[in-house]
């Protein structure tokens, strides 16, 4: 594969990364570096990507684990997982850090989950596809979108529940 054919490929996928990497990173650096980290990435592996069914696919896994693997390592202090649905920034330490604990909870829940029902939840909670963009990219019908992802939610509020009930008994 030849720069012009890569660039067709990856230059419409480029923004969508870099939103992906915002969301999870927080930092507007953090998630240069990030996008830009995972397009050299696909650049070296630009020989599979001809193989590949969704380049997009492919290149959004990709950065949720260089996020995720970012993340774990804490490897800047700038680096926050904040729940993205909040917007005020007057959090006081406490319930910051408790929000970081649920939403890494739900992350470490979530790669718990069956391949398929991590995938279905993924696109359609983190990504916002519609249940049938995710039925045409995964090739299921839409029931089993649905019903894949009920499944998927359920195992998570369940086990989230099981988590904040244990100390109550």
């Amino acid at each position: 594969m030849n720069q012009n054919e890569f660039l067709a490929k990856v230059t419409p996928v480029q923004d969508r990364l870099y939103r992906l990497a915002k969301r999870l990173l927080v930092s507007e650096d953090e998630a240069q570096d990030a996008t830009q980290e995972v397009l050299i990435k696909l650049w070296s592996n630009r020989k599979k990507i001809k193989k590949l069914r969704s380049v997009e696919a492919f290149a959004v896994t990709m950065t949720k684990n260089y996020c995720y693997d970012k993340l774990k390592a804490k490897s800047s202090s700038n680096l926050q997982l904040v729940h993205t649905n909040y917007e005020d920034q007057h959090y006081n330490t406490v319930k910051t850090s408790e929000n970081s604990d649920s939403v890494n909870w739900v992350l470490k829940l979530m790669k718990d989950l069956p391949e398929q029902q991590r995938l279905v939840l993924h696109m359609r909670d983190v990504e916002q596809y519609t249940n049938s963009e995710i039925a045409e990219e995964l090739d299921l019908n839409e029931t089993a979108v649905r019903v894949t992802l009920s499944r998927a939610r359920k195992t998570i509020r369940e086990q989230l529940l099981k988590k904040h009930n244990y100390g109550l008994k």
